[in-house]
């Protein structure tokens, strides 16, 4: 039976996956420090006899015994990550040396969730693995682009000095229950507001585009990975791409309300224009290939938030 350590497991992506891991019969240790993590997320599985919750800051190192090691903790929504940059920068690089320590000294097979925001705003349209990315390492949102930069960096230089075992995946824009209804994030966004009958509130002219991978589908990803022998960086993502106009009119379709109305505001600096995952690599070398098509998947996170915000209508 494997042990599995989640770092961050308290968050949107971590618990799925700890969801995951405990129905494939792994004892599971959920590291967080509940700074962006949600109680609420793992309540389901505090009486399993395989699950066990650590309040913990992964700045901080920590003596486990695990076989698998998944480095998800850090904040991953604009709106928390530069909340306080310092600390943001910190969990990913102070975070990830101090995960790297420990998959080093009882090696681990180490996975790194890394993020297409190393890409920056690209010039190369869709995303390789190989392109180097156009990042503004002075901008605000440079706290956590060049914090997984550096944390992919640690992370080759341990594979490479230390023999370490790793992985690093490059998560593009993933959505589904449980994402936090305050996180600033686009789908959550659009969605409570639509659902509390407020504008739709567009960023530009609403014709950047972004590629939504749902949940299930990333976890199926994110353990391939870790179950492969490969090092990556491996691109993880849907590739169906759709403007943000696109996505705010498919989700007042799907609600079917007529009492919100788009409104535009500036783009934020550095906002990424153009967003889409090139997933050859992972097709070949994972045989993954995501399944979940857009609307299904909006229509189940948005009967998320209907229970979450208390909807019963509308």
């Amino acid at each position: 039976m494997k042990t599995v350590v989640v770092s961050g497991g308290a968050g949107f992506i971590g618990s799925h996956l700890i969801e995951s891991l405990l129905s494939k019969g792994y004892c599971v240790l959920c590291l967080d420090n509940m700074f962006t993590g949600s109680k609420k997320n793992i309540a389901p599985f505090k009486d399993h006899p395989q699950f066990e919750f650590i309040r913990h800051d992964v700045v901080v190192p920590i003596l486990l015994e695990a076989d698998e090691i998944y480095h998800l903790a850090c904040p991953a929504s604009p709106v928390h990550y530069q909340n306080n940059p310092i600390k943001t920068l910190k969990t990913s690089v102070i975070g990830t040396l101090n995960m790297l320590g420990l998959a080093k000294r009882i090696k681990a097979r180490f996975l790194l969730a890394s993020t297409s925001e190393v890409y920056g705003d690209p010039e190369i349209h869709p995303q390789t693995e190989s392109y180097h990315g156009n990042v503004n390492p002075v901008g605000p949102r440079a706290c956590y682009d060049e914090g997984k930069r550096a944390a992919e960096t640690l992370t080759v230089g341990y594979r490479d000095y230390n023999n370490t075992n790793v992985g690093i995946a490059r998560i593009f824009n993933t959505y589904g229950p449980r994402m936090l209804p305050n996180d600033g994030r686009v789908v959550s966004n659009f969605i409570c507001q639509a659902l509390r009958g407020q504008d739709i509130t567009i960023y530009g002219e609403g014709s950047q585009t972004r590629s939504f991978c749902f949940i299930s589908d990333m976890v199926t990803g994110l353990t391939k990975l870790m179950e492969s022998v490969q090092p990556g960086p491996i691109n993880l993502g849907n590739p169906h791409e759709v403007t943000i106009k696109e996505l705010a009119e498919t989700i007042l379709k799907l609600i079917g309300t007529d009492k919100s109305k788009i409104v535009y505001k500036d783009l934020p600096k550095d906002d990424p224009t153009r967003r889409r995952p090139d997933i050859s690599l992972a097709k070949k070398a994972l045989n993954w290939d995501p399944k979940i098509p857009l609307e299904d998947g909006l229509k189940a996170t948005i009967a998320y938030f209907k229970e979450e915000l208390g909807i019963k209508n509308g």
